[in-house]
């Protein structure tokens, strides 16, 4: 009786446990050992609105594609075999001409574009390889419940572009470097432990959060770094004027300007966003993290107003460290 009980325990732990696990596990792989040797083809594989998670595990190694998991793919996870070994690459930027001879803007730039929701990626490195050529998507995120964790995001402007009003997007253990408005977008994003590095004297973030949303980007426990002799860094610039940043408890090297943030004056459509944007800090740290020269219009988040910047309330009830649903 005993073992027939054991039995039917563990076949019910076994059926209340495999959602958990993937449906379907693909390799890629450059030199022909996996499954496919192109990412792209990898995800084009996938069942469309599959019925669970789809692991695809990229093998290390240099894939020289422009790679886009579509609306109709969801919970999809790509995971390296080594982040530092393990690289999208590519090198398009806007003005560049394309197959048919248009040029190219920004917003199709990218390296790597997730309009799927449930997307996770890990131990991967995503580069747009154009640098000082205009601006360079190395990462467009467009689908809700986005997770990153323990990648390398390079490029130089317009290196991170987390886009779309209804977007959730978390970023954990990462590297990011850029040189202007290298984070940017209208998302709701958290960077949780990130090495951000600036490649020029400009600005790290460039928000566009839509007005009434209560949170846009938020930066928890990251440190802020520089390339030798960079000394004028602003911590961001309103694209929009309801722009929202927040940094808590970030070290903040000496290339941070003691103003800390920039107005973006010039812009004929928004010519005052400094009186709409909320750019705020909390316990920052570092040389740069004196903020006794701040800017008049930015914020320090009381000790009160702390216990609203959880993961729980900046994204509406998702949790990122859980499976995706």
């Amino acid at each position: 009786m005993k073992k027939l009980f054991l039995i039917l325990f563990i076949s019910m732990a076994n059926f209340l446990f495999a959602g958990n696990d993937p449906y379907i596990k693909i390799t890629v792989a450059k030199d022909g050992s996996g499954d496919f040797t192109s990412i792209q083809k990898a995800i084009n594989s996938i069942r469309d609105l599959g019925p669970a998670e789809a692991l695809v595990f990229i093998k290390s190694g240099i894939y020289n594609e422009k790679v886009i998991i579509p609306s109709s793919k969801h919970k999809i996870t790509l995971e390296g075999e080594n982040k530092g070994n393990t690289i999208i690459s590519n090198n398009d930027f806007s003005g560049k001409p394309d197959a048919f001879n248009e040029k190219m803007t920004t917003f199709n730039s990218y390296t790597l574009l997730v309009m799927g929701d449930d997307i996770k990626i890990s131990n991967l490195t995503i580069q747009n390889s154009s640098c000082n050529e205009g601006q360079a998507v190395s990462l467009h995120v467009e689908g809700d419940r986005f997770v990153i964790k323990n990648s390398n995001i390079l490029g130089c402007q317009d290196t991170i572009y987390s886009a779309t009003n209804h977007s959730r997007q978390y970023f954990e253990n990462c590297y990011i470097e850029g040189t202007t408005d290298f984070i940017f977008g209208q998302a709701t994003v958290v960077f949780k432990n990130c090495t951000i590095k600036s490649l020029a004297d400009s600005y790290i973030t460039a928000a566009a959060t839509e007005a009434g949303r209560p949170y846009g980007f938020v930066f928890f426990d990251c440190k802020l770094i520089a390339k030798e002799n960079i000394t004028k860094v602003y911590l961001g610039r309103p694209w929009r004027p309801y722009a929202k940043t927040v940094f808590i408890n970030t070290e903040m090297g000496k290339h941070i300007l003691p103003e800390g943030w920039n107005p973006w004056k010039g812009d004929k459509m928004f010519p005052d966003k400094e009186k709409t944007a909320y750019y705020a800090e909390s316990g920052s740290k570092g040389e740069g993290g004196d903020i006794s020269k701040r800017v008049s219009w930015s914020h320090q988040v009381t000790k009160k107003d702390l216990k609203n910047y959880t993961l729980e309330k900046i994204f509406d009830g998702w949790n990122p460290n859980m499976s995706n649903k």
